[in-house]
């Protein structure tokens, strides 16, 4: 018998190898892998082959010790951030460091009996147990640290001691104010507050180390987020003085640029203009038709030099944070609402693109100067577009035929690239919030996007991709504006779900503009429109900086960088600091060290992040007080999100976002399929689907955390058709069946 030849084990498939390392809770070696087929000798080396094509093909990722996982894995040990309880009681947690372009997993924390039970921020490190694709069960190896020292919240008096109600809503416990540790504050306050020790049981005390003001106040919600952000706020006296000092630009060697009835075109509610625009038909005979475009921007460089008080303070925020009712600038207002702000009928120094376009927006040739200029008029958005429409007023009746008529025909030349490029054209309105005489929210509309908004925009791309182009001509450093396009694991998602709906996406297709705006196309004007593109806009990466040049996939540009908003932006600033470098334009030019730009890319665009999420958290809490009392009304919605513990929707009329938890669905076992975006009830037949249209109540506006919580106002009949249909309602798609299968498998593991 010894003799017998062993049969060679069947080398397994790729999808066969893909799926162990998927299903694997833990990140695996080769050897496991091996071990798991019993692969041997000459299969060893061919298995090497194959992990290696996986990785290049982005299907897989490497962690550390050469393991594997699926892209955006956790690691098998890790540090976490304890970000609060679900509505089921478990502990939650996040990453501290996550790399991924998609959101972190879900992360829910094993609390052994006997330990400490462990608090909002909080860090642990843990060892992680995947549970399904995007869910992770962490056992708790040893507390790092206990939270920052600080808690911003609302203060209430309760008898002889006090409460702090924390602001964030992810914080589902209150602390106690023991008697003498209040500072004066009195309920109703804004306060910032610091944990004391004790109460290992119970709310946990704190004291108040710094009062804020009324919450009632008309600017408290902006503050509330300016807090929860950590979004620096105050400038060094030495920055202070520094901007104080400034004077204006003498002429002495830049070009004059006057005479040249440059304007700017902003919002109504701008105060600071660093951008102004020109156009006329280009003279040149071989371009018949092509324009010559100015593009003028506040010479920021001027005034803050590298690593001076100025310097390091906009560094630190990275760029200016813009709220409903107020701006917490980059620069002192001195120099952003002052000496770099291009307000009308002043002189103000100036780096300027010069442009020349053809007929059809290609850019044929660009220069690069530094000026000094005087702004003509400051236009609106809707100033400017009525005018292009005949309506004229005492500014614009001089300008109509001399400035903007040129800059319009300039824009339907740009129209032209902007089609033949395929740039990725997305329906994602966005909100706009008017405020009565008290400050408080008076409506909340759609911001409405008219061709003036266009051609401003693009007008700052095209000088945008100039100046990368100019940088690379230079040798000079230069930090990109870049987007990767959607990785294959997205793709694959996004084609799974578009199958769903009968919309065929190629598999393994090379991802292009072109190819979504087909596909948006074919649902324009339908009920699907809105969830298409909600999908779409999530499976896009996140745009960033960097030093190496990746093209942006979004704007199908092959080089773009940041050039146009340097009192804003410290990305723009590097650019102007490298251009003024590059052409010898004088002082202020790059000093900063080319090995620094990567770094420097982390860094603003973690402040960009930040940025965004303070925006959006105060248009929540602006919105959350609006609707505060309209309580019990009924609203018309769409769902925005779905999730295992409930859905997200967003309200038709004000864009307001809500929670809809599971419990408040009729009483049932829910399914949720993370690839068709939708929960679905085992025995009622009922299913929930991304961008459905529904009816919502409102059950509760949280004016503290600025939270809302609905429920679904159900019809009957639609209750009983869809148990008519039987156990878990229609059938899904032959293709999604072993998705239905996994996932409830998965679930009967964690239960």
């Amino acid at each position: 018998m010894s003799d017998i030849p062993r049969k060679p084990v069947p080398f397994p498939t790729k999808e066969q190898i893909l799926d162990f390392i998927n299903t694997s809770p833990a990140q695996v070696g080769k050897r496991e892998i091996a071990r798991a087929f019993g692969l041997t000798g000459p299969a060893k080396i061919e298995l090497k082959k194959v992990l290696k094509e996986l990785e290049l093909d982005g299907k897989i990722g490497r962690g550390r010790q050469r393991r594997f996982a699926t892209p955006g894995s956790m690691p098998d040990v890790a540090v976490l951030e304890v970000i609060g309880i679900d509505e089921d009681g478990e502990l939650l947690a996040k990453p501290v460091t996550w790399e991924g372009d998609d959101r972190p997993p879900r992360i829910y924390v094993s609390q052994s009996s006997g330990r400490t039970a462990y608090g909002m921020r909080d860090r642990v490190l843990c060892r992680m147990r995947k549970i399904s694709a995007k869910e992770y069960e962490a056992q708790v190896i040893r507390q790092i640290s206990e939270a920052p020292s600080r808690i911003l919240g609302l203060y209430q008096q309760s008898g002889e001691e006090g409460r702090l109600i924390p602001t964030d809503r992810r914080a589902k416990s209150e602390f106690i104010i023991p008697k003498g540790e209040a500072l004066d504050a009195q309920s109703g306050d804004l306060v910032l507050c610091e944990p004391l020790p004790g109460r290992l049981f119970g709310l946990k005390p704190a004291r108040v180390v710094e009062l804020l003001g009324d919450s009632n106040a008309p600017k408290a919600v902006s503050l509330v987020c300016i807090h929860a952000h950590d979004i620096p706020t105050d400038f060094t006296n030495e920055a202070l003085e520094q901007a104080k000092a400034a004077k204006a630009v003498p002429l002495g060697k830049r070009v004059d640029l006057r005479d040249i009835p440059l304007v700017t075109i902003d919002g109504a509610d701008a105060r600071d203009f660093d951008d102004a625009v020109f156009a006329e038909p280009d003279t040149d005979p071989k371009n018949e038709g092509g324009w010559h475009i100015i593009v003028a921007i506040a010479d920021v460089a001027h005034y803050v030099r590298t690593n001076d008080a100025l310097d390091r303070c906009a560094f630190e925020r990275g760029n200016s944070v813009y709220f409903p009712d107020r701006v917490v600038p980059m620069l002192p207002e001195a120099l952003s609402n002052g000496w770099c702000s291009l307000v009308p009928h002043e002189d103000r120094g100036c780096l300027a693109a010069h442009m020349w376009i053809d007929a059809d927006g290609h850019l044929l040739r660009h220069k690069f100067i530094r000026g000094l200029m005087r702004s003509h008029a400051r236009l609106t958005y809707e100033q400017a577009q009525a005018a292009r429409d005949g309506v004229l007023d005492d500014v614009t009746t001089s300008l109509v035929e001399s400035v903007i008529n040129p800059l319009y025909g300039a824009y339907e030349s740009f129209l032209k690239y902007r089609s033949e490029r395929n740039v990725l054209e997305l329906d994602v309105p966005e909100r706009k919030m008017a405020f009565d005489d008290l400050g408080k929210v008076a409506s909340i509309d759609k911001r409405q996007r008219l061709d003036s908004h266009k051609l401003i925009e693009e007008f700052m791309i095209t000088a945008n991709v100039a100046a990368a182009e100019a940088l690379e001509a230079k040798r000079q450093p230069c930090m990109y504006r870049i987007h990767d396009a959607p990785s294959l694991e997205k793709m694959e998602s996004l084609r799974q779900f578009l199958g769903s709906l009968d919309i065929k996406l190629a598999k393994g297709q090379t991802p292009n503009p072109k190819i979504f705006n087909q596909i948006l196309g074919k649902v324009a004007d339908t009920d699907q429109s809105h969830m298409i593109n909600t999908i779409v806009l999530r499976s896009q990466a996140q745009a960033e900086y960097n030093p190496e040049n990746i093209g942006h996939f979004g704007l199908a540009l092959h080089r773009y960088a940041h050039f146009t908003s340097p009192i804003r932006r410290y990305s723009d600033l590097l650019v102007h600091r490298a251009l003024i470098k590059g052409y010898g334009l004088g002082e202020g030019g790059l000093e900063t060290d080319a090995k620094e730009f990567g770094e420097i890319g982390d860094h603003l665009s973690k402040t960009e992040r930040r940025a965004a999420a303070a925006e959006r958290d105060a248009m929540d809490r602006y919105t959350t007080l609006f609707m505060a009392d309209r309580v019990g009304a009924s609203f018309g919605a769409r769902i925005n999100g779905v999730t295992r513990f409930g859905l997200f929707i967003t309200l038709n009329e004000t864009g307001a976002d809500g929670l809809v938890p599971i419990r408040s669905l009729p009483s049932d076992y829910y399914d949720h399929d993370e690839q068709l975006h939708m929960l679905r009830g085992k025995r009622n037949g009922l299913t929930f689907r991304l961008g459905e249209q529904v009816e919502a109540k409102l059950m509760e506006a949280d004016v503290v955390t600025g939270g809302m919580v609905f429920n679904l106002v159900l019809k009957p009949e639609d209750v009983a058709r869809a148990a008519k249909a039987g156990p878990g309602g229609a059938k899904p798609k032959k293709s999604h069946r072993k998705g239905f299968k996994k996932a409830s498998k998965s679930r009967r593991r964690q239960r």
